[in-house]
């Protein structure tokens, strides 16, 4: 009888499993076809799938309220990080003579938010390994 349930859901975890990764597949190539007509410059991997990781490793990976938080706050902060990296390397900036150094600081304010997601993860993994709401 232990068997036998054993080989159910195994066999059940392998068509989820299947119907899973022929959707992701489908998604793929449509966000392919539709952003980049597969040519590798448009494509920004840290973007689509980086992103995506981040917010569910922050979340908590095995609960779906987890998932959902970490995508609104990795979002929230992808958004507002931007403009709060201008504001920083501007200010950093204004001391330092006009040149390419201050130029090179001003323009590359939008690093910032991979900047902010790298210590955001290492955050919530140093100080909560299984996400900020973890699986039961």
């Amino acid at each position: 009888m232990g068997n036998e349930r054993g080989g159910t859901e195994l066999r059940r975890h392998l068509h989820v499993f299947v119907l899973g990764t022929a959707v992701i597949g489908i998604a793929g190539a449509m966000m392919t076809t539709l952003d980049g007509q597969l040519t590798p410059n448009s494509f920004q991997p840290l973007r689509f799938t980086f992103l995506i990781w981040v917010m569910v490793i922050v979340g908590g990976s095995g609960n779906n309220w987890g998932s959902v938080l970490g995508a609104f706050l990795i979002w929230f902060l992808w958004v507002e990080v931007e403009p709060a990296g201008v504001w920083l390397m501007h200010g950093l900036a204004a001391p330092l003579p006009d040149g390419a150094i201050k130029a090179h600081l001003i323009d590359s304010a939008e690093q910032m938010r991979y900047l902010t997601m790298g210590i955001v993860l290492l955050g919530v993994l140093r100080f909560w390994p299984r996400g900020l709401i973890p699986e039961r």
